[in-house]
This record gives C-alpha cells, structure tokens and sequence, in this order.
C-alpha cells in the first residue's frame, strides 16, 4: 500500500487479490494459499507456510523470464514459474520467494504488472473524456 496507495485488496476464497480499483481488473498481483483453483495441486500449498505469488507481466516479460521453461517444477520454492492455471494470459509465479529475491526480482516485476494496467487505465479515461 505504500507504493501503491490505490491498491484495492480483496480477499476471497483462499486468495488475496490486488488491483487498481472495484471496477478496473484484472489484478496486477495475486497471492495464493490454496491448491482449490490449480486442477491436480501442481504447487502443492497444502505444505506449511507455503503460498505462491502470482504477477501479470507483459508479453515481452514473459517470454523473458519463463517462455522457453518445459516441464517447469510448479512446487519449487523461489523460482520464477509460468503460472500454472494462467500462463497463457501472461501471468508468472513464484513460490515463497527469499527476501533477496522478493527485493531484486519480483518488486520490478509487480512494480511493470501495476505500471502496464494504470497505463491502460489512463488510455480509457482519455478516450472516454475526448468522447
């Protein structure tokens, strides 16, 4: 909330939800602590503690970081995974990442999926105010 203060969060179902606002989704960023959405558990958050970080990124992120993984280790800890539900809508994933981790890799990574979504934001509000 401090970098972010319009940051909407929900909770529902297992899952924390972090958006622009009520009325623009997607999310940016997803927090999960339930296997109940993943058909098969692939992350396997029934372990103690475990939760798993989900950021949409751009196309270009995306294939970066994740696009050539085959057969990627959903359960692994700390790594960078296409999302296992959502990868086709650009979404990456990271399970309990390490505070170097969280700080060198993934505050970018939510810093461009918030960034992209208030830039579409900003193009509807100009469209509807030129209307």
């Amino acid at each position: 909330m401090e970098r972010y203060p319009e940051t909407v969060i929900a909770e529902a179902m297992g899952a924390t939800f972090f958006s622009l606002d009520e009325k623009h989704w997607p999310n940016f960023a997803t927090i999960v602590t339930t296997d109940e959405h993943d058909e098969g558990a692939p992350s396997d958050l029934a372990r103690p503690g475990a939760f798993r970080l989900n950021i949409g990124v751009g196309r270009a992120t995306f294939e970066r970081l994740v696009g050539s993984m085959e057969a990627p280790d959903y359960a692994a800890y700390d790594r960078l995974l296409p999302h296992p539900v959502y990868a086709k809508q650009l979404w990456i994933s990271i399970l309990n990442p390490s505070d170097g981790t969280f700080r060198d890799v993934v505050l970018p990574l939510v810093a461009e999926a918030h960034d992209r979504l208030a830039a579409v934001r900003v193009g509807h509000q100009t469209k509807r105010q030129s209307a």
